[in-house]
């Protein structure tokens, strides 16, 4: 097959795929008034710190005094969204929490979980034989109630998940046979390169059994099958009366390409990847220059 052929094969693929996972394409409007918006958490609404800057903060706040939903959606467990959330008072304005990439979705005001799909405990021996018998000799960790579980507690990457999150680590030497269900997904973690490689590996073992993707470089998400953040996000905006083109999504990490496609006005950050930013209609400034902040004065106020 001619590579021109292949291009447009593959485009006519991909928009086959959206339509029957997204029927209605996205609609534009250059005076939409918006009903809710959708943010990443790290690389996005908190800056390098792993802080929500007093500018960010009042702009998110005067949004939801004007009555637009702030939903949450992240790769970190709930506990590790909760401060968070409650730092922007979402709980008070009829806000949501998507954890786990949208494995588990929170009404924060009650915390009443309206969703959740876990892993089947069956891949976890799996997972961790594909990690520890790669040459790189990957670590790989998952949640635990309030904890970190993971192979190796001093690796780098394991540590920065743990600081992430404000969540102790805990050590599993025997991880597939210590790991409690439920398991909302496990993760992988590593240099990015050979990472990369493991991605492609997995992904074409388990297809049709588990969800394979990186959140970051470093980080390869294995999550239930169907989950990602354009799914999660479909599922509840329809339960709460708000369609698509009335969605603001911003994101900048590989996970957040789906709702950043999926949104009505999808929106990348400065600092995101350029596979990130060719997906997105707006490119906001970096999560170190209140980018998210800028977005609600533009397209909110």
């Amino acid at each position: 097959m001619k590579n021109k052929e292949k291009l447009s094969w593959y485009g006519a693929s991909h928009f086959l795929w959206l339509t029957l996972h997204y029927p209605y394409p996205k609609i534009r409007h250059q005076q939409m008034t918006y009903k809710a918006i959708v943010l990443d958490l790290d690389g996005t609404l908190t800056n390098n710190k792993k802080e929500i800057t007093p500018m960010t903060k009042e702009a998110l706040m005067s949004a939801q005094r004007k009555g637009i939903r702030v939903i949450l959606a992240s790769g970190r467990p709930t506990y590790g969204i909760r401060p968070v959330a409650d730092a922007l008072s979402i709980g008070s304005y009829d806000g949501y929490v998507m954890a786990y990439n949208g494995g588990c979705v929170t009404k924060w005001a009650d915390k009443t979980i309206i969703f959740n799909q876990t892993l089947d405990p069956a891949l976890v021996p799996v997972l961790y034989k594909a990690a520890k018998d790669a040459p790189h000799h990957f670590e790989i960790l998952t949640y635990q109630g309030e904890s970190i579980a993971a192979t190796n507690v001093n690796d780098e990457y394991v540590r920065h998940e743990a600081f992430i999150n404000k969540m102790p680590l805990m050590q599993y030497n025997d991880f597939p046979n210590q790991v409690q269900p439920p398991i909302n997904k496990c993760l992988i973690v590593g240099d990015p390169a050979p990472l990369a490689l493991l991605e492609k590996e997995l992904a074409e073992i388990l297809q049709g059994k588990c969800g394979v993707y990186r959140s970051a470089d470093f980080f390869l998400e294995c999550v239930p099958c169907g989950i990602d953040k354009a799914a999660s996000l479909s599922r509840l905006i329809k339960t709460l009366g708000i369609k698509r083109e009335e969605v603001i999504a911003v994101g900048d990490g590989y996970n957040d390409i789906s709702m950043i496609e999926y949104a009505g006005l999808g929106v990348a950050m400065a600092n995101a990847a350029s596979e990130v930013k060719a997906k997105a209609d707006f490119v906001t400034l970096s999560n170190e220059e209140d980018g998210v902040a800028h977005v609600i004065k533009k397209f909110c106020d």
